[in-house]
């Protein structure tokens, strides 16, 4: 049985994991929420955009169970990190100097599969080296300089299209892969204790459950995948649409989504900080209460107000919602599975559910534009998160339980 110090894993190890989740905002996703608008400007519709973005987050959801499982099973968690970074600043690069099918269809392609290991290993990571009674903490932490780290990306952007175009871009995106790289190697192996990064809280040395068993005999992980499913399905497709829209309109589509996402980004900062706050307090299942609220809320006055000045409201509000999802959902995946030691396929098994209501989500989006404009698309997608706040609430008790009281092994 691995074991480590019971002591707080060295000031060094967790420098460098907020470290790497600063710069990880940026080397994740490649271009991330620039992709639209750069696209758009390109002469890509709607249609075609929602298409590229289904291909991908379909390939993603069916890598991402299997990557969960070769998280649990695997001691090299850096490695799983290091290396989907190359990949996915490679494929940005490549749609960058040439956008053209195979650029674009082949490059989201690739991002969108090796992209898809890099949130069970940054969970399975932060698991292992602060145990089971820190991870709420330190979740809320990790988003902060996830959030943070996006904020100063987005300026930056900004900054260097504005005086250099596009080579400031390609600049920026190598300066943080190579240092979202730096982070990760600097993080001690020997302060990650990998029992405990898959949920194992307990090792009598028996052979432990199926991942498969554990996903399908947890009522509350099942209903928490379906949950974030519907919500995904109305979020995710909103923020893009919002891109396209203003960089078509205003003609520049780095700076333009830099301002869009910016104000999403300082919003959700705001939110890892409120986040434990509001746990403490209320209970996890506030937190997806008033998540799952912001979302109808935020549709309703994209789709009533088309000024590019109601992206700072709606903007604010994705902040709200999509920003506290993503620190309820590793919790009360972790508080689901204690002790089964598959927490990262279950996790994983989540986030591939709700990867298949974005992936649909974009086409219908991009259907819907063409249809009946932004402004239909934007009251459909908010509208449909009423149905997940309606679930929840009759389920609440076994999608966001009470930590439970078993002893830990930190």
């Amino acid at each position: 049985m691995h074991s480590v110090s019971k002591s707080a894993p060295a000031g060094r190890s967790l420098v460098a994991l907020a470290t790497l989740n600063f710069f990880l905002a940026d080397a994740r996703d490649g271009l991330g929420p620039f992709l639209d608008g750069f696209l758009a400007t390109h002469g890509w519709s709607p249609m075609t955009l929602g298409i590229v973005a289904t291909l991908g987050g379909i390939l993603g959801l069916i890598a991402t169970p299997l990557f969960g499982a070769l998280v649990d099973a695997s001691s090299r968690k850096r490695l799983l990190i290091v290396i989907p970074v190359i990949l996915v600043t490679a494929a940005a690069l490549w749609t960058l100097a040439s956008p053209g099918n195979a650029s674009v269809f082949g490059g989201q392609s690739m991002t969108a599969v090796v992209g898809a290991v890099i949130g069970p290993a940054l969970m399975g990571l932060t698991l292992g080296l602060v145990g089971e009674q820190a991870f709420s903490a330190q979740v809320a932490r990790n988003e902060f300089w996830n959030h943070a780290g996006n904020v100063v990306s987005l300026a930056c952007v900004y900054i260097a299209a504005s005086l250099y175009g596009l080579a400031g871009v390609i600049g920026l995106m190598l300066i943080t892969a190579l240092a979202a790289i730096a982070a990760t190697l600097a993080i001690d192996p020997a302060h990650i204790d990998n029992d405990v990064a898959r949920g194992l809280a307990n090792d009598d040395g028996a052979p432990g459950p199926s991942g498969y068993s554990v996903v399908l005999g947890s009522p509350g992980l099942i209903l928490l995948a379906v949950t974030l499913l519907i919500f995904h399905f109305g979020n995710a497709p909103m923020s893009r649409l919002i891109a396209q829209n203003f960089s078509i309109q205003l003609g520049s589509p780095f700076r333009t989504t830099a301002i869009v996402t910016g104000v999403s980004q300082l919003s959700m900062i705001a939110m890892a900080l409120a986040a434990p706050l509001i746990i403490r307090r209320f209970g996890l299942a506030s937190v997806f209460i008033i998540a799952l609220c912001a979302l109808p809320l935020r549709g309703a006055i994209a789709g009533a107000f088309p000024s590019f000045a109601s992206i700072y409201p709606v903007q604010f509000l994705d902040g709200v919602g999509a920003g506290l999802i993503g620190i309820a959902t590793p919790i009360a995946a972790e508080r689901i599975l204690s002790g089964t030691g598959r927490f990262n396929v279950g996790l994983g098994a989540v986030m591939t559910v709700q990867g298949i209501g974005a992936s649909l989500s974009n086409i219908v989006a991009g259907w819907l534009t063409d249809k009946g404009g932004y402004g239909l698309a934007y009251w459909v997608h908010g509208g449909v998160a009423l149905l997940a706040l309606a679930l929840f609430v009759t389920a609440r008790r076994w999608i966001a339980p009470e930590r439970r009281k078993a002893p830990s092994r930190r």
